[in-house]
């Protein structure tokens, strides 16, 4: 019942927030003047089925495009007139009946502007990108959604603002504020905004054409972070709970190589006396037929505190290990999955969404002692472009700790971006969670969330 009125409560929401995105984004789309943009920019590309959650970043795609024709195009910018202008509204209402039977709900309307210029003198660029998340329903019992500020507040900020030195085209040097995605440092772009980052990083993308094996190699200090619903940045070790007056940043260091089907990878993130995290990943596919492929994936994280321990005061350490089995026929993904956590304190994930096998919508199944087994079945339709649904099972043990319970969580996700037409660069997203925790009392969790994004074409 309690679903049902989230949903209810949900659906004139986004059809008003579709409405009014769709009209004012496509008026602005015929009036703003932009820089011309490539075919390949603009061309619609079926995405291929992944069992990836919203927030994640798997190793093989951290620090740079997915392919490398996306990498060289925005190399071969030049100066003012290749300036790419990035225009996204968005539209988000999230509602979630909790354990303890109180609410957070909130419904929100904004997006971002932003752009970055192509290379000056064939050697340096910089960019900028303001967001902003405006309440349009949030009462102030019901915090807590992240689409808002503490306090049901909206907000405005600048997210980004650096410059880019082109090394060769295979290395570039960022310094500034923007966005990444490694495993445990990323955007985690699940609400109306994403983190970003104050850093220095270097990244690199080597071969992946031709045949040819691809090294993904990067890494940086990061100073500070903005987090999803926040218009200030803080020092990470703040960000990651270390008392008031402590202030680290973050090194990190890492590599991923691809071959084929086949890619391995390692990276490693250090705050001195806060914590020290490693996570490696390995991936291996093998083409059964046409249209039928199976993939396996392995997966580690090690955690542990590091130097003077002032994240918690006291020494700790903890990690996971999962495996993934996954098989592709046509647009169908059929995903299995396990994880396991030891050690002395559950996983940490403070500058991230989880990397975890079995993290989906509102668990991430990483608490110390605890199993979790994962099944996925998805669907990409051939009939209407773009369209896709999934559906999924976790099912988790009783942790270590005698005060926490296990739990089970059903998702449910239908997702359409439109690739052509009168609303080309629409996004409709539905997704529906209900987690089951056992314990003295048997008590649930209903997450609703209803997402609309425009991205305006030719911009």
């Amino acid at each position: 019942m309690e679903a049902y009125r989230l949903v209810a409560r949900a659906a004139p929401m986004a059809t008003c927030g579709l409405l009014s995105i769709a009209l004012a984004c496509s008026a602005h789309a015929q009036t703003q003047a932009a820089p011309p943009a490539s075919v390949e920019d603009d061309e619609y590309v079926e995405a291929e089925p992944s069992s990836t959650e919203q927030g994640q970043t798997p190793l093989d795609e951290a620090f740079a495009p997915r392919d490398r024709a996306a990498w060289i195009r925005e190399t071969r910018r030049k100066a003012w007139q290749d300036t790419k202008w990035d225009v996204q509204a968005r539209t988000f209402y999230l509602g979630r009946d909790k354990y303890d039977n109180t609410e957070s709900e909130a419904w929100a309307l904004g997006g971002s502007v932003g752009f970055k210029t192509g290379y000056f003198r064939e050697r340096f660029a910089f960019g900028a990108t303001g967001y902003t998340s405006q309440k349009l329903y949030g009462p102030e019992d019901k915090d807590g959604t992240l689409l808002l500020k503490p306090g049901q507040e909206g907000y405005t900020v600048l997210g980004e603002v650096y410059g880019e030195f082109l090394i060769n085209d295979d290395t570039r040097l960022s310094l500034g504020r923007r966005g990444i995605d490694t495993p445990y440092i990323n955007r985690n772009d699940a609400r109306m905004t994403p983190n970003t980052f104050q850093a220095i990083t270097l990244q690199g993308l080597y071969g992946g054409d031709e045949g040819r094996p691809e090294w993904r190699v990067g890494g940086g200090y990061f100073d500070e972070i903005k987090e999803r619903n926040s218009d200030e940045f803080v020092s990470m070790a703040q960000d990651a709970g270390a008392p008031d007056g402590v202030e680290r940043g973050v090194y990190a260091l890492g590599a991923n190589f691809k071959k084929g089907a086949f890619s391995v990878g390692a990276i490693g993130y250090y705050s001195d006396d806060i914590i020290q995290i490693f996570y490696t990943e390995a991936r291996y596919g093998i083409p059964l037929a046409e249209k039928l492929k199976l993939q396996f994936a392995l997966q580690y994280s090690d955690q542990s505190s590091a130097g003077d321990d002032l994240l918690r005061g006291t020494d700790f350490s903890s990690d996971q290990w999962g495996a993934k089995a996954e098989l592709g026929y046509g647009g169908a993904l059929f995903t299995a999955a396990y994880t396991r956590a030891g050690g002395d304190t559950n996983m940490q994930n403070p500058w991230s969404g989880y990397p975890g096998y079995t993290s989906v919508q509102v668990e991430d199944f990483n608490r110390d002692g605890e199993d979790a087994w994962l099944l996925r079945a998805g669907y990409t339709f051939q009939t209407i472009k773009g369209a896709s649904v999934y559906a999924l099972y976790v099912d988790g043990s009783d942790p270590q700790s005698p005060t926490e319970y296990a739990k089970d969580e059903y998702d449910f996700n239908f997702q359409w971006a439109i690739g052509d037409g009168f609303l080309q660069g629409l996004l409709i997203r539905l997704r529906y969670a209900h987690v089951r925790q056992e314990g003295p009392v048997e008590s649930d969790l209903d997450d609703v969330r209803l997402m609309v994004f425009y991205d305006p074409p030719k911009l």
